[in-house]
């Protein structure tokens, strides 16, 4: 639990400018989501191989838990995985992820809770959805950067994904703000769907 990274630090930074450069342009993307990897290393490479196969995928995303316990060691384990593969990827926050000090381990490893990109002419918005793992001390979901979000940049995207780990009317999700989140998420400019994990299946 000490939260000291090795290697790589910051990935989202270099992988989001690389998944906005092979997107340039492209009025279609294709990308690879997985969730809920923890303790499934084995499969996740499997997983990998699979998508590197297909050979027409772009980037991943990774819906969360990639730690069971947020034990440092297994973020280094995910991450090794994604690195020993071509593909830029970015992750989400899960609530195992939140553990110990998985906050410190992931926020040094990938950067903000809450990010976005834009691929080819869709944005991309990742948010934090684990209230219950910040005892709502927090403002999780933030509407203030889902506000700023669905303003920001719109002259270079006119689609919108929203990833999340923990859906609305999860025991993970503040039940509390569904509808305002609700009508949070269509403010987006030509919201396309919702992608979340959690559920394990």
């Amino acid at each position: 639990y000490g939260a000291d990274i090795d290697g790589p630090h910051d990935l989202h930074a270099k992988n989001i400018a690389d998944i906005e450069r092979i997107c340039q342009g492209c009025d279609t993307i294709r990308f690879a989501f997985i969730t809920d990897s923890q303790g499934a290393y084995d499969e996740m490479k499997a997983a990998m191989d699979v998508i590197d196969r297909a050979g027409n995928v772009q980037f991943i995303v990774h819906g969360g838990d990639q730690s069971d316990f947020g034990i440092t060691k297994e973020f280094l384990w995910t991450r090794n995985i994604f690195l020993s593969h071509p593909l830029p990827f970015v992750c989400l926050l899960g609530n195992h992820d939140c553990l110990g000090t998985g906050n410190e381990a992931y926020a040094k490893m990938y950067g903000n809770n809450d990010f976005s990109f834009v691929a080819g002419r869709t944005k991309i918005v990742c948010l934090n959805t684990n209230a219950i793992e910040y005892d709502y001390s927090e403002p999780i979901p933030d509407f203030d950067f889902m506000e700023r979000e669905a303003i920001a940049d719109t002259t270079v995207f006119d689609r919108t994904i929203v990833c999340m780990h923990a859906a609305p009317f999860s025991e993970q999700f503040d039940n509390n703000v569904v509808k305002p989140f609700n009508y949070y998420i269509t403010q987006f400019p030509g919201l396309l769907f919702c992608m979340y994990g959690h559920g394990h299946h």
